[in-house]
């Protein structure tokens, strides 16, 4: 195994992670990963030595994701409910779960491009540098999308009481 191959490998857990984010199925975010590994390795003549492979990994995520998501358009969701939240093996208190899922929920709800940019940043702790080389856009869009996604939020979790009561209605 070379340099390139052990740092795709030691990638593999946020690209995991990320992928849970996205799709909010597990079934799914393995799907993800595995075609994002599977056009890496098979273009990783492409990608220049020295330059952030965690980056490269997660625009190969990102445009995969989104070529997924337009060719399935239309076709109703798998699941209402992402399968982690079924699978908790520990309950924590009624309220705190009602908390989490409104808040899962609430950024479900954000444009793509603000849910993207909220989860390589906030999840997934890429800089505004790297998000915008994953994305593909400006510094100066990652952060107005950074903002609008931060304060729709924050407007959603203080609008009238329960986000829980208010995110299933």
């Amino acid at each position: 195994m070379d340099d390139r191959d052990r740092q795709i490998v030691e990638l593999i857990p946020r690209l995991r992670r990320y992928a849970r984010a996205l799709t909010r199925n597990a079934d799914q975010a393995d799907d993800l990963v595995q075609d994002c590994l599977e056009r890496a390795w098979g273009r990783l003549h492409l990608w220049r030595r020295g330059s952030n492979m965690r980056a490269w990994l997660f625009t190969i995520m990102h445009h995969v994701h989104i070529n997924t998501r337009r060719r399935s358009q239309g076709r109703p969701d798998r699941d209402s409910m992402p399968d982690w939240e079924v699978a908790a093996g520990v309950q924590p208190i009624q309220e705190q779960i009602s908390e989490f899922r409104g808040i899962i929920a609430a950024l479900h709800r954000l444009p793509e491009e603000q849910k993207t940019i909220l989860l390589l940043i906030g999840l997934e702790g890429l800089t505004y540098r790297e998000a915008a080389e994953v994305l593909g856009v400006p510094i100066g869009t990652v952060m107005s999308r950074l903002a609008r996604g931060r304060e729709r939020l924050r407007q959603m979790t203080e609008e009238g009481g329960s986000l829980a009561v208010k995110m299933s209605s």
